[in-house]
């Protein structure tokens, strides 16, 4: 009988469990839990009898999978997938998948709720702005940029975007306008709502020029990875321009730097929390468990993402 682990150092709500248990039990699997866990030793451990691996932020790194001897897939629950050491998999014969989409929602919503909190001087009192009428950039446009376009429409914003790899009239389709570069994009809109990977092209490009060109008023706004943001860069266009803003739910290297020189003018969430929300728990953990279940049924690797 097949082994599924559902491993999670930060867990899943209990709801979550329960529908990812059925799920593997429906289909006649052992079903396996380890929940906050405290050390790498006992993930190890949990992992060794293991043939399918469910995740949420936890490492899956060489040392993991060499532990893992039966291990024939890890599915992060979950888009981004930089916590899996992918050549690693590859090496052991380790299928990896994310669950794209399932958390998207969740994280949109974060995005236009860090928008407001901007626009409204972190709730002071005082005086602030609206985001009816402004111009929002989104900064590739998956699964999550087109449904904070869609938000932002609800809103009144005017909403732009910039992603080579998604044809223009997939975009256009959806009343979005298409910006020929990053660098029009962010010197066209007041807002920008940052989606993009992590990778050797995009650590640390969004720079001091990138920056510095947007127009009076700017937010930033980063549910993404606090890899492609250049840090130095951000504290130096947070001190030479007092109407800058910046808000993340990844905290930067520089957090308490910019905690105590730009005070309202920057906020972050003490963990990732885009995904953080019951919907994006439960849809995240279910598409997991069935992604898991069809490869062992069908061999169907729909959603791999290592070689």
């Amino acid at each position: 009988m097949k082994k599924i682990l559902v491993a999670t150092e930060k867990p899943f709500a209990p709801i979550a469990v329960d529908g990812i248990r059925r799920v593997i039990d429906q289909a006649g699997f052992e079903f396996a839990l380890l929940e906050k866990y405290t050390s790498k030793e006992q993930f190890k451990e949990a992992v060794q009898t293991a043939h399918a691996l469910i995740i949420r932020s936890d490492k899956v790194d060489r040392e993991i999978l060499e532990a893992a001897s039966n291990l024939a897939i890890v599915v992060r629950a979950g888009a981004g997938y930089d916590n899996i050491d992918l050549q690693a998999a590859t090496d052991h014969q380790v299928v990896a998948m994310n669950t794209p989409g399932q958390n998207s929602n969740a994280v949109a919503e974060l995005a236009l709720g860090f928008m407001v909190m901007m626009a409204r001087n972190n709730y002071n009192g005082s005086a602030g702005t609206e985001l009816s009428g402004k111009k929002i950039g989104i900064h590739a446009y998956g699964n999550v940029g087109r449904l904070v376009g869609k938000i932002a429409k609800g809103f009144g914003m005017e909403v732009f975007a910039f992603d080579p790899f998604v044809d223009a009239s997939v975009i256009e389709a959806d009343g979005v306008t298409v910006l020929s570069s990053v660098e029009e994009l962010y010197k066209t809109c007041q807002y920008i709502s940052l989606h993009i990977p992590a990778n050797d092209k995009t650590k640390q490009s969004i720079n001091y020029e990138l920056l510095m060109s947007m127009p009076h008023g700017a937010t930033l706004v980063n549910t993404a990875r606090k890899e492609v943001i250049h840090e130095d860069d951000l504290l130096r266009v947070m001190s030479e321009r007092k109407d800058f803003r910046y808000a993340t739910d990844i905290a930067p290297d520089c957090l308490q730097q910019l905690i105590q020189e730009h005070p309202g003018k920057f906020f972050a969430t003490p963990k990732k929390m885009g995904a953080q929300t019951e919907e994006a728990n439960i849809n995240a953990g279910i598409a997991a468990a069935n992604q898991i279940v069809d490869y062992f049924t069908t061999g169907n690797t729909r959603f791999k993402v290592n070689n």
